[in-house]
């Protein structure tokens, strides 16, 4: 069998922890290979060890049959291997060009960089492989989707013919996962070799040609996609039967706990993108918010947890009005918060995952004494929750950049639930994250709502809005278009209101 990559045996230690014990790959020419693993079960490591970030400390590689020792991505690169990473290596003020021929620029006889050239070459290589880039946009101007085809091109650009994916659906809207998948098999038509790191099942099922099983470090196998199905993988990858639905009774609503009215809110830019949105949400229900990436959603969340003023407007928790307090003053108000991105909001990654677990109270008692903190009891803190929410760390004092993104979304889940907020806000609470956490977090939300909590859930993966909301509340250009019950609709119908289409007898309460 002829194998375009195969890393054998491989093995990769961190202090206290090994990351990949004695795991075997290998990949076929022009296939999709998936490599399937919880998060923390070594996945991201062992390509990085493919693409010379890290050394392994035994094992090889060989590379179309050759051993081939690869020190830096450099070496990496020049054997054809590129990647294309889940957190985005982009400088945002540049352009896309600017950004893909960053480290090789194409020099004239003046010895200038010809933008040029490299602007003709990188929009014949998006047209031959339909990304549809625009060499002379800014990052910071162009969608994360698109952002993603500008990390592919870069791959493209320096003659990659084997492509590692890390997660590449994890922030993408449903319509940018379609393209993506098709902008996949284009690059297997092109003689390509593909991995792709994920923990999405129906993704797996639905483009790979074979699939590595990763456990806790381990390799569990390789198994032909076509011979298997998700119920299968599912277990191969956490272990153990998983629940692909949410178990929960029928919600019991009380009183009003969230009331926005005519609720107005500008972007950064100045850019309306709250336009008058009215929206209630009573105690014991979570009200799910549908939209396209866009729509306002983050705009919206922001002015609710004093991250972003309100322009009009007003917000009431409990009959009080909260409209345009600090960020502090909206905590202790009782709203918990859930960030859509963890590491810009949810944590201070440089920070012990301990001291992470009380952002929210550090400065009250028993956690600190006037402005003396008191780490004794910040841990002890810590410790619990780190037990009750199954957070894996080596301790309490490890990085929270150390954990994988799985641990680091349980410890916030676990700081933000322990205060018991009248109000919950959780913005995509399971993005990039595998079925057996999905599972633990769907069930805590659910066990909230059941404590009386009001839960707010705002999420692109339509799969999780059906399956935990107990009302969906359709977002489309800033306003809430349609509130449905999720029993009497399905994906169609709210793509199609997703989407700004009227669809009969939808936008009433059903």
């Amino acid at each position: 069998m002829e194998y375009v990559i195969e890393m054998l045996n491989i093995r990769k230690e961190f202090p206290g922890v090994v990351a990949n014990d004695d795991i075997t790959m290998q990949v076929k020419k022009g296939e999709i290979h998936a490599l399937l693993g919880e998060n923390g079960a070594g996945k991201s490591t062992l390509m990085n060890v493919l693409f010379g970030l890290y050394q392994p400390e035994k094992g090889e590689i060989r590379i179309n049959n050759e051993r081939v020792n690869i020190t830096n991505p450099n070496i990496a690169n020049d054997l054809g291997i590129g990647m294309v990473h889940q957190h985005f290596m982009l400088v945002e003020p540049f352009t896309v060009t600017q950004n893909i021929i960053l480290g090789s620029e194409p020099t004239r006889k003046s010895g200038k960089i010809d933008i040029k050239r490299a602007e003709k070459e990188i929009r014949e290589l998006s047209d031959r492989y339909g990304l549809k880039v625009d060499p002379t946009a800014k990052i910071s101007d162009i969608s994360v989707g698109m952002q993603q085809r500008v990390e592919i091109l870069k791959t493209l650009y320096r003659g990659a013919n084997i492509l590692i994916f890390d997660e590449p659906t994890a922030v993408l809207t449903p319509q940018e996962i379609k393209e993506l998948i098709e902008i996949m098999h284009a690059l297997i038509r092109e003689g390509k070799s593909i991995i792709l790191i994920t923990h999405k099942l129906k993704e797996i099922m639905e483009v790979c040609d074979r699939c590595t099983v990763m456990r806790k470090g381990k390799g569990i196998g390789t198994v032909d996609v076509k011979d298997t199905n998700v119920n299968e993988l599912a277990s191969l990858m956490v272990g153990r039967k998983v629940s692909f639905t949410t178990e929960k009774t029928l919600a019991n609503p009380k009183e009003v706990v969230l009331q926005i009215a005519d609720l107005f809110v500008k972007d950064t830019r100045k850019v309306e993108l709250v336009k008058g949105l009215n929206l209630e949400i009573k105690a014991g229900e979570i009200v799910g918010i549908a939209g396209i990436d866009g729509n306002g959603q983050t705009e919206l969340i922001e002015a609710l947890t004093g991250l972003t003023k309100a322009e009009s407007g007003t917000i009431k928790l409990r009959g009080k009005p909260i409209t345009n307090l600090k960020p502090r003053k909206v905590t202790e108000s009782g709203i918990g918060h859930i960030p859509q991105d963890r590491h810009k909001y949810g944590l201070v990654l440089d920070y012990p995952i301990g001291e992470n677990m009380v952002l929210q109270t550090y400065y009250k008692e028993p956690f600190s004494k006037g402005t003396i903190l008191n780490y004794k009891e910040i841990y002890k803190k810590a410790t619990e929750l780190i037990q009750e929410y199954d957070v894996r760390t080596p301790s309490a004092y490890t990085k929270a950049s150390a954990l994988s993104g799985g641990n680091q979304q349980k410890a916030i889940i676990g700081r933000e639930i322990d205060r018991s907020p009248d109000l919950l806000i959780a913005a995509q609470p399971t993005r990039g994250l595998d079925v057996g956490a999905i599972e633990f977090i769907h069930k805590r939300l659910i066990e909230e709502r059941d404590k009386g909590r009001a839960i707010l859930l705002v999420s692109f993966e339509l799969d999780e809005i059906m399956d935990v909301s107990d009302r969906i509340a359709v977002m489309f250009d800033g306003e809430v278009v349609a509130e449905l019950n999720p029993e009497q609709t399905n994906e169609q119908e709210l793509g199609l209101l997703m989407a700004g289409s009227q669809v009969n007898g939808a936008g009433e309460n059903q």
